[in-house]
């Protein structure tokens, strides 16, 4: 798509993971997230690692994928349990795995267990699903979103993501900008936490996103303004 030409509501649609990881969120409430997402035509879904086969069998033929995250919303469990999690979500339906980065070995300048880490996640992935490093940028310095992007690409990741939408802060176009400059072009970024309107959604896009995480996906795409993720 030509980013370079106003990005209209409903080709937004390409871009969004529409998105619910509320602790409380309940079964009726992915059914409603899965037909929207059907609906609208949306990326994929972002949910919890417990609905995965209830969104895979809901989302079957649509064309719509199903992402769920991976040592969430943290990311200081151990590499193990990551993958575990990522082989279970696999065999459930998910096609695509939003992990967390282990923020705390990163800003301890541990950056090749930060690698191998990411790097296990990849390997349980290799032919079966994307996988986007969620890297909490409200927790980094500038220094360190770029190290970050900077192993995430060398571990073979397919994305870089800003937030989890539990930490501080959430995406900016000059966050975006930052992460799209250090992985160059053969990777994509998803701008997730705050974007709740088109306007917001298109700033993204030009400062380099290729995907976008909200919950408001449908007041998006119909020109209003959403709330939450």
């Amino acid at each position: 798509m030509d980013t370079n030409r106003r990005v209209t509501n409903a080709e937004l649609a390409d871009y969004i993971d529409h998105t619910q990881l509320k602790p409380d969120c309940g079964k009726s409430a992915i059914v409603q997230l899965c037909e929207e997402a059907a609906r609208h035509r949306f990326a994929t879904v972002c949910i919890n690692p417990y609905w995965v086969p209830l969104a895979a069998e809901l989302l079957k033929g649509t064309g719509v994928g199903v992402t769920t995250v991976v040592g969430f919303p943290l990311g200081a469990t151990t590499t193990g349990a990551k993958v575990a999690e990522t082989e279970e979500a696999l065999a459930n339906g998910a096609t695509e795995i939003d992990m967390v980065m282990n923020v705390g070995a990163l800003k301890s300048g541990m950056y090749a267990e930060t690698e191998r880490d990411i790097a296990a996640v990849v390997a349980a992935c290799a032919g079966r699903a994307a996988v986007k490093v969620i890297l909490e940028t409200g927790l980094l310095t500038d220094d360190e979103k770029i190290k970050a992007c900077e192993l995430s690409r060398s571990a073979g990741a397919d994305f870089v993501k800003t937030s989890t939408g539990f930490g501080p802060g959430g995406a900016t176009a000059e966050d975006i900008a930052l992460m799209r400059r250090t992985v160059g072009e053969r990777m994509g970024v998803k701008a997730s936490g705050g974007v709740r309107d088109a306007d917001a959604c298109r700033a993204m896009i030009a400062a380099g996103a290729t995907r976008i995480g909200t919950s408001s996906g449908v007041a998006i795409v119909s020109g209003g303004q959403g709330e939450g993720y």
